[in-house]
């Protein structure tokens, strides 16, 4: 039996979180349908504009994503410290910008029920579900009215999967962003269209601030005080052209120096790297990190097994397990 969400996420446990949505019967809802020979490539916009539009409105930011034809992949960072700073005044003007209805008949509540109400919006505006759920259910809508249908358009509620560390964290960017180049739809990261990478290097050549993409910055690009990803921007594009390079060319070599610096100070086996990338669906479920991380976990959630544990030993140094 499915576990809840709150069960599943902890902001406690990590910040970081890789969410995976899937059309229903997993068909081709977002790209070419190969029965009809309709092309429905426009919705995967739709999901980049209003992943953007949600973290603009939620301490919920993107990292990181990847859309598919007929499946999202996105991660995720929470930042409940954030909206602690928020005033009473800014939550409800985000919370109208989501349900404008609901904020209307809220005006005319009593004020200990509003003083509730506001507690209940705070709370809701670093939740990962409901950002999942406003970006779901806007989509399915809009999705079922050009279509003029009702019914599912998602298969279920979303998965999700807890990135426990600096290498989790790395290792599952990285299969995100090569997803097109593994799925064989491209062969060059500026060919991988809607995912964040290309996005990031369209960005980086125009001459572009990152903060303008909507997407939170590696640690050479942060600005302001703001805390951007464990990597750098440079160091991460090396990463990923060398493991798009020996996936196209299906080839296992010696990781360069360089690039295994990056991976080693993340606590990665350089050698495993590609391998971990090639088969990350099936080698981890609902956590990834070093051992001892699955271990504390798995234990806070009261699993009985230990999943993604064998994964774990392969991808992370002996050292840091």
């Amino acid at each position: 039996m499915p576990k809840p969400r709150r069960a599943l996420v902890s902001s406690g446990a990590t910040t970081y979180y890789h969410c995976i949505s899937r059309c229903v019967r997993r068909a081709f809802l977002c790209g070419q349908d190969r029965l009809t020979g309709k092309n429905f490539d426009h919705r995967k916009q739709w999901l980049v504009d209003r992943m953007k539009e949600l973290a603009a409105i939620f301490a919920v930011d993107v990292c990181s994503y990847g859309a598919l034809s007929n499946h999202l992949h996105v991660i995720l960072h929470i930042d409940r410290e954030r909206v602690g700073s928020w005033t009473d005044q800014e939550v409800v003007a985000r919370y109208e910008k989501l349900f404008r209805h609901t904020v209307s008949r809220w005006r005319k509540l009593p004020e200990k029920e509003q003083a509730r109400k506001l507690l209940l919006w705070r709370s809701r505006l670093w939740d990962l579900s409901w950002f999942m759920r406003c970006l779901n259910e806007s989509i399915a809508r809009r999705a079922n009215r050009e279509d003029k249908c009702t019914g599912r358009f998602w298969e279920g509620r979303f998965r999700s999967q807890a990135l426990l560390d600096e290498g989790a964290l790395l290792t599952c960017m990285s299969y995100v962003d090569l997803n097109p180049i593994r799925a064989g739809l491209a062969t060059t990261l500026e060919d991988s269209e809607f995912t964040s990478i290309r996005e990031r290097l369209l960005a980086a050549a125009r001459g572009r601030a990152v903060e303008e993409t909507g997407l939170v910055p590696f640690a050479d690009q942060a600005v302001g005080g703001r805390n951007g990803l464990p990597i750098g921007f440079s160091e991460y594009v090396e990463v990923l052209r060398w493991t798009a390079g020996a996936i196209v060319e299906a080839r296992d070599g010696a990781v360069p120096p360089r690039i295994g610096t990056v991976l080693e100070r993340c606590g990665l086996e350089s050698r495993g790297f590609v391998d971990s990338i090639r088969h990350y669906a099936r080698s981890f479920f609902t956590m990834v990190g070093q051992v001892h991380r699955i271990e504390v976990e798995s234990q806070r959630r009261g699993y009985r097994q230990r999943p993604g544990l064998a994964a774990a030993r392969r991808m992370y140094r002996r050292a840091a397990a």
